[in-house]
């Protein structure tokens, strides 16, 4: 990867919740980068850290419980965690914008949908009161809902549609950064299908770099260029799409999710699901983090933070491989 390239470096993050006395390490010294134009999938069960890791990079830990505690994260080479609420109200939208998870929640019911993205372009880009108008247009029809439908609310919207005013939203000014929280966890499948190529052609276009949040191993293979498999708040595997997809050798974990999916060329009577549930990120495991649910754990699995195996772009931690 050519570092100038390189749109964000995420190094040794750490990332805790303070909450009743209690510690909750949320993530655990990842780390990853991606440059302009590519899509880093970010795949792991509910409570692995995916939403928290993009809540860090925008800066939006909730104020009392939430702190980065190490690490850096680097956005076109300067360190955010360091960056003031003034600075980043200037990064936040124009540089860098979030998808977040409901496109039901997300939306303001009382105000137009015009209104919702015009506020992001108000923000940012210098324009009268004419342009900020044009470009709510432009950004209606880019995400294929017609320029028309500007002065109608919310509630007017079927669920997919909400999903595409939030997409406009985020990408009205032109983000070197798109994070995308589960964009199509609400919607029907052919729906869900329709968001992520407009989101393809829209990186294609605007040359955005994505990290896109799933569970959804599916999506990732269709549209990521590089992959990251979170469990307990640690990376475990991360690779291009090929290494991730085509490789001899995985993490235990990431078999355990491909093993989860149903294979259409063979006939089973029952999925093979992973043993056992991730652990309380307020009372983690020694070791391996996964060694309690890994079928082929090893002595110092339960005791020895896992070295890292690694080949080129491919990077698993785990003591079989390791």
């Amino acid at each position: 990867m050519d570092n100038n390239e390189k749109v964000i470096e995420v190094n040794n993050l750490w990332v805790k919740y303070f909450t009743d006395g209690q510690e909750v390490n949320a993530v655990n010294g990842i780390n990853f980068s991606l440059e302009r134009g590519k899509t880093l999938g970010i795949v792991g069960e509910t409570g692995a850290g995916k939403t928290t890791t993009a809540l860090s990079i925008m800066q939006l830990l909730p104020k009392v419980t939430g702190r980065i505690t190490s690490g850096e994260i680097l956005f076109k080479g300067k360190d955010i965690v360091k960056a003031s609420e003034a600075d980043m109200r200037v990064i936040r939208g124009e540089m860098i914008s979030m998808i977040f998870q409901d496109p039901m929640t997300s939306l303001n019911p009382v105000l137009t949908v015009g209104s919702q993205i015009g506020e992001a372009i108000q923000l940012h880009m210098n324009l009268d009161k004419a342009g900020v108008n044009k470009r709510v247009e432009e950004m209606l029809e880019l995400v294929g809902i017609p320029a028309i439908r500007k002065d109608e609310y919310p509630h007017q919207f079927s669920g997919g549609m909400k999903q595409r005013v939030v997409i406009a939203i985020a990408l009205a000014c032109d983000p070197m950064l798109l994070l995308a929280d589960e964009p199509t966890t609400a919607l029907d499948v052919t729906i869900q299908s329709q968001i992520l190529d407009m989101m393809e052609n829209l990186k294609k276009k605007l040359d955005t770099a994505i990290i896109l949040i799933t569970h959804d191993l599916g999506i990732v293979a269709e549209f990521c260029d590089y992959v990251a498999i979170m469990y307990a708040g640690e990376i475990v595997e991360i690779g291009t799409a090929a290494d991730i997809y085509e490789a001899e050798i995985h993490h235990p974990y990431t078999m355990g999710l491909f093993n989860s999916i149903p294979n259409l060329e063979e006939e089973t009577s029952r999925l093979s699901p992973i043993d056992g549930l991730m652990p309380d990120p307020s009372d983690l495991p020694k070791g391996c983090k996964f060694h309690p649910r890994c079928p082929y754990a090893l002595e110092k699995c339960k005791t020895e933070i896992p070295g890292e195996f690694v080949q080129g772009s491919h990077k698993i931690k785990c003591w079989l491989h390791a």
